[in-house]
């Protein structure tokens, strides 16, 4: 059964109060080389650059392309996603996510997580620490004093077995076993990532456990609608489908709360440009140098609805994110310092990227008012995001 059964009942009350470990390199009757021939990409992106083994496993670039031009490179090294060329108003394609191009930039980045899969729990738990079924379990606390993403080498920095379908899909699958990360549970994990004819980025999630195991899978693609590396996001205008956020202490741990967003720096519900608020004077904006914060989406069913848009009115760009969970962490890039130089030698300034990850809540092992993130042995954990690109 689907995790989030028990999602809508949850924020009622809070608001009343390894499979083949062989990489499989051939698209459906094409071989990748000759599908990647003809991509924009391939002129800017060497996949010898990432050919490389890493804890016994081949690390290997892939392209992915759409019948509109879309194109998309993801390595299997953390499932990330290099780069993302979409067109502007004007139809001139530009590559609207961070990363790197060679293995080496991702292995010595700051940043680890620029365009990766996330998990086993995505977001923060507190103390890195949560006690399931009577007994207690402790996680690296990476992000001091509270464990972030999965912990010292989550997803993010694990080697997939990929496959790619075709020349719009890839399948990205690993076993996460027991004890890994302190996490209980052999997990076993799908991702499949299509670039789809209506001009979409979808991730399709599926994991089943042999033992109950906290999950909280997302993706972390660092977005700018101008280019990675063009400058500020601030000018972006955002519009978040919530009435309501998880308020964070100064550690960035959710008070077990859920507040109005009305009046506040946080309402997003008319699209409004990131910048305009940020620097108000606002506890929670201090706590996160910025914005860093879950927002409770206002359809808390685990079926697919709209989270939210960005808009560059100098590009056009237009994004929309779509999901299945009950929460979106929307973070405005507010540790980017610049030391990390990506593709094309571009430095990562300060606010020069937005994540919009779609997840259930931070810390929820640790807060029994909020959805469940709980995976039963016999029951199926699936997830859906899609980040639909247009122009307007």
């Amino acid at each position: 059964m689907k995790i989030g059964k028990f999602i809508a009942p949850c924020l009622y009350l809070l608001l009343a109060a390894s499979c083949n470990n062989q990489t499989d390199n051939t698209t459906a009757g094409t071989s990748v080389e000759e599908s990647a021939s003809e991509s924009k990409l391939k002129s800017t992106l060497d996949p010898a650059n990432f050919e490389r083994e890493l804890d016994g496993k081949q690390v290997q670039l892939y392209f992915l392309k759409n019948k509109n031009g879309l194109e998309m490179a993801v390595t299997n090294y953390g499932a990330k996603v290099v780069s993302l060329l979409v067109p502007d108003k004007d139809g001139k394609m530009e590559d609207v996510v961070l990363g790197f191009d060679n293995l080496d930039g991702y292995l010595n980045a700051n940043e680890p997580y620029f365009g990766a899969a996330i998990g086993r729990y995505g977001n923060r738990i507190a103390n890195g620490k949560f006690t399931l079924d009577g007994k207690q379990y402790k996680l690296a606390t990476n992000n001091a004093p509270n464990h972030l993403h999965g912990g010292t080498k989550g997803f993010n920095a694990q080697v997939w077995d990929a496959k790619q379908v075709n020349d719009q899909t890839i399948e990205f699958t690993r076993l996460s076993p027991d004890g890994e990360e302190g996490y209980p549970g052999n997990l076993q994990v799908k991702m499949v990532y299509t670039l789809t004819d209506d001009n979409a980025f979808k991730i399709t999630y599926d994991a089943s456990t042999d033992q109950p195991t906290p999950i909280n899978l997302t993706h972390h693609s660092f977005f700018n609608l101008h280019g990675a590396g063009k400058g500020s996001i601030n000018d972006h205008v955002l519009m978040i489908n919530a009435d309501a956020y998880t308020p964070v202490d100064e550690t960035l741990i959710p008070t077990g709360k859920l507040e109005k967003v009305a009046g506040t720096p946080m309402d997003f519900r008319e699209p409004t440009e990131i910048g305009k608020r940020v620097e108000d004077d606002f506890e929670q904006l201090k706590f996160g140098k910025g914005y860093d914060h879950n927002w409770v989406l206002k359809d808390s069913s685990n079926s697919q609805k709209l989270a939210a848009t960005v808009w560059e009115p100098t590009s056009g760009r237009y994004m929309e994110v779509y999901t299945t969970e009950p929460g979106l962490q929307f973070y405005g890039g507010n540790f980017l310092d610049g030391k990390d130089k990506g593709k094309g030698d571009k430095p990562y300034e300060f606010r020069s990227a937005f994540c919009l990850e779609t997840q259930h809540f931070p810390d929820s092992p640790n807060q029994p008012n909020f959805p469940s993130t709980i995976l039963q042995p016999g029951e199926q954990y699936q997830h859906t995001a899609i980040y639909k690109f247009s122009v307007k």
